[in-house]
Order: structure tokens, then sequence, then C-alpha cells
């Protein structure tokens, strides 16, 4: 016992020691890291880091060590499959800030690996981009939705990136026949903006069709259903015909095309969720901030893609809280100098986009951000255009609709402190009306035959029992221009300085350009033009008086979210509020007149008068519409601009496409 009581006695404060001794904490926070401290790793912060006041770091710190590989091991060839190794270490580490400095240059030797010294690489911050709450008039630029990031690594980039099981849902940009790379973006040939054909790279032979049955789906979808409404002003329908031959060679456009797709899949059919197209929207978004980064990028795919992410965007459940790309889609728009004198997909992707802030600003009372004078708008009507190109009437017609717009928004709503300067406010205002009527009424009367109806025929002479003329038009753009055209005198008849909506005059005009308009979109098939006529039937039916006519519009709504997926409950709830619908006694005597809509002689087509008793006086003198304002979305939307849309992501292109080819329509 002697002889092992020390050894016992030896052993004991070695075991103490040793586990009195600090474990290694694997998982600390990198605060504790940097001053050599022991971490308890609380969350959501740890105890050290409370004390001291100072920021709990959290993430995983990689050390990038280069191993240079002399004789990598030889495989012997078989018949059946083959080996091949590739160094992917430092496309790996440039995506951490000091990653790729940690590795030696590259020896000449190194044949099989690409030199990488005159490549630029870009970062970019981390994040998926959140959905803003944002009031309608309040909408921040898109700099202010995104995630500021660590600033230390970036684990948001390879996560974003799809592995390898789902290349062909995300179109990875690791395939080598894309033409983007993950870390470079080659310099895209200068496009040439005269040619009605233009694509927008050069054709890869080694790309084939779409061969998933998910994509496949999609991209019919959106050529089908919202390519239609989207070539409805393009005579050369590059949405629908030419751009998605495009996107097989151009990751983040064909994304954003299939992001569409799923989106109007999902609005028509529940069986299909918005998670889809969420995914692609998100992937598409991630490679348009990581190549506006790129100074060589090629700006009109960029360009193309920001407009097709913001009609993704429109088609959203709550479209003014998902408005991150309506801001850059029209900065790019104007980096590109894309204007109305512009061809090709250049004209395609700058009137989609004028027209969809034409529609907003009409919709909520806003002047149109960019001055339609600045558009470059051919406004001579002795000028002839070339037969069959009736788009050239309707770009002249939405100049004139948001000469309108613009009038209607700036009603003031105090008169002005003298007599004398109230009159000479008002008279300025009716010559700025009249001037506006004289140039409606000239594009009516210039404009070819092929804009006008081919059929009209009175509520009496049809057996479709609607309250509205039946109106055929053939052309789509006529469709699209005939609605503009009904909507822009509903305006002005709204908006008369000197006269309001109850005197005889702009009562009979108001009325009946609204039963025209309402008779077009009520019997029209063609599902290409229900974005402009959900806005433009809102227009009119705001002024109908028959409680047939009001139920009559209400169905039309129905069944254009029915077909086209378009949410129009909304306006359901607008025009029963105008109507007086939420007042019962107004409802109850409505129910018992059981007022019939008025049975019409026929006439002409042009300037029908209407028989409708004259509407009660309304309470005040004059309706006076709210005060507008310039439309907030698209204010600073331009590069030039001290908080630009992209404003963390953006870096200007080296290669600015040229001036655009400036000819006829």
């Amino acid at each position: 016992m002697a002889t092992t009581e020390p050894h016992v006695a030896a052993a004991v404060p070695e075991n103490t020691a040793a586990a009195a001794r600090p474990k290694r904490v694997r998982t600390g926070c990198l605060t504790c890291r940097e001053r050599h401290l022991k971490c308890d790793e609380g969350l959501p912060e740890c105890q050290n880091c409370r004390k001291s006041s100072r920021t709990c770091k959290r993430g995983v710190r990689l050390n990038f060590i280069d191993t240079q590989v002399k004789s990598p091991p030889i495989t012997p060839p078989t018949q059946d499959w083959d080996v091949t190794f590739q160094d992917e270490s430092r496309e790996i580490a440039s995506e951490y800030r000091g990653g790729l400095g940690r590795y030696a240059a590259l020896s000449q030797e190194a044949e099989e690996v690409p030199d990488i010294k005159d490549e630029v690489l870009y970062q970019f911050s981390s994040g998926v981009m959140n959905t803003p709450t944002l009031a309608p008039q309040q909408l921040p630029s898109l700099q202010q939705s995104l995630p500021a990031g660590d600033m230390e690594s970036y684990p948001a980039v390879s996560q974003r990136r799809p592995n390898k099981s789902r290349e062909q849902q995300t179109h990875s940009s690791n395939n080598t026949d894309s033409t983007f790379t993950s870390q470079t973006i080659p310099p895209p040939p200068l496009p040439t903006y005269h040619d009605s054909k233009q694509t927008l790279t050069p054709p890869s032979e080694g790309r084939g069709p779409l061969d998933s049955p998910e994509e496949l789906l999609f991209m019919q979808v959106f050529v089908e259903e919202v390519g239609l409404w989207m070539d409805s002003l393009d005579p050369y329908k590059h949405f629908s015909r030419v751009l998605p031959f495009d996107s097989l060679h151009e990751p983040m456009l064909l994304n954003a095309f299939l992001a569409c797709g799923a989106r109007h899949l999902a609005l028509v059919n529940p069986a299909y969720h918005e998670d889809k197209a969420l995914h692609y929207y998100d992937d598409a978004t991630t490679r348009l901030l990581e190549a506006l980064q790129n100074p060589n990028r090629n700006t009109v795919t960029c360009a193309t893609t920001a407009v097709i992410l913001n009609v993704y965007e429109i088609m959203s459940e709550r479209p003014l809280q998902r408005m991150n790309h309506i801001a850059g889609a029209r900065a790019l728009i104007k980096e590109c100098r894309w204007t109305a004198r512009s061809s090709g997909v250049g004209a395609a992707c700058f009137w989609i986009n004028v027209g969809m802030e034409l529609l907003s600003c009409i919709r909520f009372n806003w002047q149109v951000a960019w001055d339609p004078d600045l558009w470059g708008v051919d406004m001579d009507f002795s000028r002839e255009i070339d037969y069959g190109r009736e788009e050239g009437w309707t770009y002249r017609l939405m100049y004139i609709v948001a000469k309108i717009a613009n009038f209607r928004s700036s009603v003031p709503r105090q008169a002005e402190s003298t007599q004398h300067a109230e009159q000479v406010r008002l008279t300025n205002r009716f010559n700025e009306w009249n001037q506006l009527k004289d140039w409606i009424d000239s594009w009516n009367n210039n404009v070819p035959r092929t804009m006008h109806p081919m059929g009209y025929l009175q509520p009496h002479q049809t057996s479709s029992k609607s309250a509205f003329p039946e109106v055929w038009l053939i052309k789509r753009t006529t469709i699209v221009a005939r609605l503009f055209y009904h909507t822009g005198m509903c305006l002005l008849a709204q908006t008369h300085p000197l006269l309001s909506t109850s005197s005889p005059d702009m009562h009979e005009l108001q009325q009946s350009h609204a039963h025209d308009l309402c008779g077009i979109v009520a019997h029209v098939k063609d599902r290409g033009v229900a974005s402009v006529a959900i806005r433009s039937l809102a227009i009119a039916a705001e002024c109908l008086v028959s409680r047939r006519e009001q139920e009559e519009v209400l169905d039309i709504f129905d069944r254009i979210q029915k077909e086209t997926g378009w949410r129009t409950g909304f306006l359901h709830k607008e025009l029963k509020e105008k109507w007086g619908w939420n007042n019962q006694e107004q409802y109850q005597q409505q129910q018992q007149q059981n007022i019939p809509a008025p049975i019409l002689p026929l006439q002409s087509y042009q300037y029908q008068p209407s028989n409708l008793p004259p509407v009660p006086p309304p309470p005040s003198l004059k309706q006076v519409p709210r005060q507008g304002i310039i439309n907030p979305i698209l204010r600073s939307a331009d590069f030039s601009a001290p908080t630009h849309p992209y404003q963390s992501h953006y870096v200007a292109p080296l290669h600015l496409p040229p001036q655009p080819h400036y000819g006829q329509y």
C-alpha cells in the first residue's frame, strides 16, 4: 500500500488539471476569435460581446491554402468511362474577400487552368431581395429593399447558386453553352438598333431546345399568355417570337421568362403555387444584379431582363409591394438610349415600359415621370405611315393620352389668391384643354380606315343581351388604340376647366365614349388586350348610372380575371363605392325603379349622342380630381440621379450602345 499511494496521489492532480483545462470552442463568434477570448456560444449574443458592447459576429471563416499538384494521379483509360480532374479552388475562393489573394500566380505551363489575371472580379451583397411593405405613393429605391450583408464573407453567393442536381431548373451559368460564366461576363458585340430582327447574343450551335417538362410548360404559358399582351404594341412580336430563342443562351433572361409563365399559371390554376415563380424570379434577379457590376456587360440583355421582371411584379398579388425592378428597367432603357424612334427589341422594351407607366398614372392620378415631349414621337399627322403599320398611330395616341393624364393630375385644389390670377389660370387651362381636345379629334380623323370599327351594332340589334353596343375591331393594336382613345375622351370630359361633368355637353361626351369603350371590352375575344382593357374599363365605368350597366361591368371584370388571371377584385370595391352601392337607401331606390338600359337609335359610329337622362347634380359646384404628383416610382429612374436604382450594385458600362437609328415607324 505504501508503494501505491504516491502513484495514486500523483495521478489525482493530473486528472484534475486535464478536467480543468478549457475545451476548444468550435462554434464561437468571430468577435471572440479576433480578441482571443473563449466564447460561451450564447445566442443571440455571447456574454463577452454583451459586456463589452461589441457586435457579436457569426459565420464561418475559411482559410485558403494554395496547394500545387505537380503530378496528378493517372487513371488508365477505358471504353466505358473517363476521368478528368478540374481545379475549381480559385473559382470558389474568388467569391470571398481576399480568398484569391492566398493563391500564387499561375504558371504559364498550366494550360488546362484558364488564366484569370485579366478578369474582373465582382463582389455583391448577400441575400435575396426582400418584399418591402410600401405605401402606394412612397416607394423606395431598390437598394432600400436589399440587405446590406456581411462584408467579411459572402456565403449567400454560393447558396444562391443551384447545385448540379438542379442545373436544368435554374439554368446555372456553369453550363459551357451559356453566354455568362460564374465569374466573368465577356464584353458583348455592340447591337444594331435599326435591325428589326435584332438578337441579344450570337447564336450558339451547342445549345438545344428545352428538355425539361416543367420549363417547357412555363415557357409555353409565357409565349401564349403573357407575351401575348406584352406584344400588343410591337409589330414584330419580340417577346413571344424572338426573345424566347435568345433566352436559350441567356440564363437570367430565360429564368425571367419562366418566372412570368409560372406566375400566370399560378393565377389561373389553383393547382400551381407561386413557389416556382418566386424561385425563377429570385434567380433571375440575382444574376441581373451580378451582371450590373460588370462594366463589360451586355446592356441590352440586362435592360430586357429588367423589363420582364417588372412584368412579373405587375402580375403579383400585391404589385405595389413588389416594385424592385420598375425603376431599374426604366433606368436601363435610358442607358440604352431607347426612345420612340428606336426599333427592334429597343422599341419593344420602350413601349411596354411606357405603356405600363401610363396605365399606372391613370390609375393613381400621377403625372408621367418621363416627359412625353422627350419620347421622340412623330406627331406630324400629314406624314404617311406604311400601310399595315397601325402601331405608329397607336404610339401617337399614347403620347396624347399621356399629355391628358398630366393635365388631369395638375388640376389645382385651391383657387388663386386674386380674381385676376384665377381668371388667367382658368384661361390658360381652358386653352390647354382645347388643344388636347383638338389633338385627339385630329388623330381620330386622320387614322387609316383599318383603325376604325369593322362593325357597330346597337344593343337592341344583337342577341348577346348586353347593355352596350357591339364594336368589332380586327387588329389587336387597333383595339388598344381605341381603348386609349375613348379613355382619353372620358378624362377630358371629367377635367374641363369651366364646365362640370353634369353639363349637357360634358355629360353627352362622357356617356358616349364610356358606352363605346364598354362595348369594345364586353365583346372582345382577344386576351392580349386585357391589361389595357381593365384600366380603361374602370375609367369608363365610373360615369355609368344604370344599374344594369353597372352589374354588367362587374361581370366583365370577373370574366377577365377568370380568363387571364389579372386581379380585379379591388375594382369591385372601388366602383361600388363610387356608384353609391354601399348606401342602402340608394340601392333600394334603384331596385324599386329597376331602371332598364336605354335603347339607342341606330346612328353613325362617330360621336353618337346618348339619350340617357342626365345624372343628378353633384353636391359641390364642380367635382375636382385629387391633386396628382409625379410618378413616385419612376421619379429617380435614372442612373445620373443621386439615389438611382440598383445603387449598391450598379457599375457604369464601358461600352454604351450606339445611338439608335432614327427612322419612321
